[in-house]
């Protein structure tokens, strides 16, 4: 083989105003911010200002670049769109338009090293903040051709055309105007401006590296992602990326509702105000026949070493494929339920008769997931 025919190991060039935007905030952070406070102090308008402005910038990424731009998971209000363009500028993590580019990539390749741009199979660093300080990715970008609809968005568009401009205004103007009305600008420059951008920037970022690696799997195995629920309280909900992996689509990361999930909130709440509309669900029967699948493929393995595994696992099957029978059937029947109700026509006997096998239906439901859970914890 001659020199020519081996494949380049020379890695990419270095993007050098990341790497000064990664290390000078950070160098900020940890050590001007601490040294600051202990000769000047800080105020409680310090870190009510912190704690405002790191909600704001990162439900504008959790909300805006992410569940709406990039997954389409719901419609917004422009008044809602301009908020998130100029959060999104302040996060410092691009445009909107080059973010939801990225996290499209991200999902159709996932874990594919060669196209995934943030690829968790190239590990913790390269995952988190490795793949933005080189210039790994510029052969995945042709204009931008995987988000045309987003280019229909005028305050997208505005905002990636007025980005570096917009990132300044906020990153600077907004602490300096603090400063200037607190009295304190170089204080609200390192926690408002600094300390933010950091949290900001690394929260986020554990959802491209740590949630990839740290948590459980209840939805499916075919991909790196976990759910994590100490994730989701660093992430505004982001952390339940299990979930979010199989059902990209859904507005929702955090299903349950003891699951923290703000920016679900968030969509939900602004939904009752009209700010955002066609939120985006998916079926209960879904969700639940994927953790049905995932705890089933799990038992067999479990059973792989005993010496009656082969009856075993035709008992499992037998049982699974009960309870996706039921679970089909019940969640038909609860549709039909509810479409009666809102259907002038429907006789009041008929509607009756519909909710008796209703509740028939669903005290077999009920009855087989009971049996499916023993069958599974008996072999567990």
């Amino acid at each position: 083989m001659t020199s020519a025919d081996k494949p380049s190991t020379k890695k990419p060039p270095l993007i050098w105003l990341n790497i000064f935007i990664f290390s000078f905030s950070m160098l900020l952070a940890v050590v001007a911010a601490p040294v600051y406070g202990y000769f000047f102090g800080y105020g409680m308008e310090h870190w009510v200002w912190l704690a405002i402005c790191f909600s704001f910038c990162n439900l504008s990424i959790t909300t805006g670049y992410h569940r709406l731009w990039s997954h389409k998971a719901f419609e917004a209000h422009s008044s809602l769109r301009f908020l998130f363009a100029l959060g999104g500028a302040f996060a410092l993590q691009n445009s909107a338009l080059h973010w939801s580019s990225d996290h499209r990539v991200h999902h159709k390749h996932v874990d594919n090293n060669d196209k995934d741009p943030y690829s968790a199979k190239r590990g913790f660093w390269y995952s988190h903040i490795g793949w933005m300080i080189r210039n790994y990715n510029t052969s995945i970008y042709k204009d931008h051709e995987n988000c045309r609809d987003l280019k229909k968005d005028k305050i997208v568009m505005w905002q990636h055309k007025h980005y570096i401009l917009l990132a300044l205004i906020m990153n600077f103007g907004v602490p300096i105007a603090l400063g200037l009305i607190y009295g304190d600008v170089i204080g609200m420059l390192l926690i408002v401006g600094a300390v933010r951008l950091v949290l900001n920037h690394h929260t986020t970022f554990f959802i491209n590296s740590l949630a990839h690696i740290w948590g459980s799997q209840p939805f499916t195995d075919k991909n790196t992602a976990r759910d994590n629920g100490v994730l989701a309280v660093l992430t505004f909900g982001e952390g339940y990326h299990n979930f979010h992996h199989i059902f990209e689509n859904d507005y929702r990361n955090g299903i349950y509702w003891w699951q923290y999930d703000p920016t679900k909130w968030l969509i939900k709440s602004a939904s009752l105000m009209g700010l955002t509309s066609k939120l985006k669900k998916t079926p209960q029967a879904r969700i639940e026949k994927a953790e049905a699948a995932m705890l089933l493929k799990r038992t067999q393995q479990k059973i792989m070493h005993r010496a009656d595994n082969i009856q075993i696992a035709e008992k499992l099957q037998a049982e699974f494929d009960s309870l996706v029978s039921n679970m089909n059937d019940y969640y038909a029947v609860k549709k039909q339920l509810l479409e009666s109700k809102r259907d002038d026509v429907v006789k009041k006997y008929e509607h009756s008769l519909l909710k008796v096998r209703y509740q028939q239906i669903k005290m077999n439901f009920e009855q087989q997931k009971k049996n499916w859970a023993m069958t599974v914890e008996q072999y567990a």
